[in-house]
């Protein structure tokens, strides 16, 4: 029997953690979970003294957002594989974990001995992602190269975020963009720190800039 894939789980549900301890206890063979966070700066304190072979991770903690600490913690620590367990099957989230620097992405749905299987897979170097997500994903791909999405999608940008963006460059202020799509000024917020994160810009000004510079809005 080999060496046990040395796991970090990371989810800001207690019940969540609670039931990937039980889950996986019983292949303690094969999957070691060595500790559990359930914010950002835990995660990153104990992956960083731990070096786990794979981080588990949820797309959202809460107010934070599991992507970028994807990004902090394969940058700090990049022998630690990072997985996404997520409840959203989205095509779109796998592309954006996957430009974050993740090995995988999988459904909260997964049983025991997949999640088991799949986790030594990214242990030893592969790639996963959940299969009932795979074949759209292969679907979305070549729908991209083809260009028949919105604007912005080969950018990871959901179609909200497309939207929020066009009105961002024809002027609009964010409560003129919130009154115009039926959304709160909050929400209008979140689909912007989302949108610059994905466009790797900083402020609005800068996300007019790409959005013009790459064509997708004239």
């Amino acid at each position: 029997m080999g060496v046990p894939v040395r796991v970090v789980l990371v989810d800001d549900h207690e019940m969540i953690l609670a039931g990937l301890q039980a889950m996986l206890a019983g292949f303690a063979g094969r999957v070691r979970v060595v500790g559990q966070a359930g914010t950002g700066e835990e995660a990153t304190r104990l992956v960083t003294s731990l070096r786990p072979d794979v981080v588990l991770l949820d797309v959202r903690l809460g107010p934070e957002s599991g992507l970028d600490l994807c990004r902090a913690l394969t940058g700090r620590v990049p022998e630690a594989r990072v997985v996404f367990l997520s409840v959203y099957d989205d095509e779109q989230y796998v592309f954006e974990a996957l430009r974050a620097g993740a090995g995988g992405y999988l459904l909260k749905r997964v049983d025991g001995p997949e999640l088991v299987r799949r986790l030594e897979e990214v242990a030893q170097g592969e790639t996963v992602v959940d299969p009932t997500l795979a074949g759209r994903m292969a679907v979305t791909a070549a729908r991209l190269t083809r260009g028949e999405f919105w604007p912005g999608a080969n950018r990871g940008l959901t179609q909200r975020e497309s939207e929020v963006l066009s009105l961002l460059v024809g002027g609009l202020s964010n409560k003129a963009i919130a009154a115009r799509l039926v959304l709160s000024e909050e929400t209008v917020k979140s689909h912007l720190r989302a949108l610059y994160r994905k466009l790797e810009v900083a402020d609005r000004s800068a996300a007019i800039a790409v959005a013009l510079r790459e064509g997708l809005f004239r």
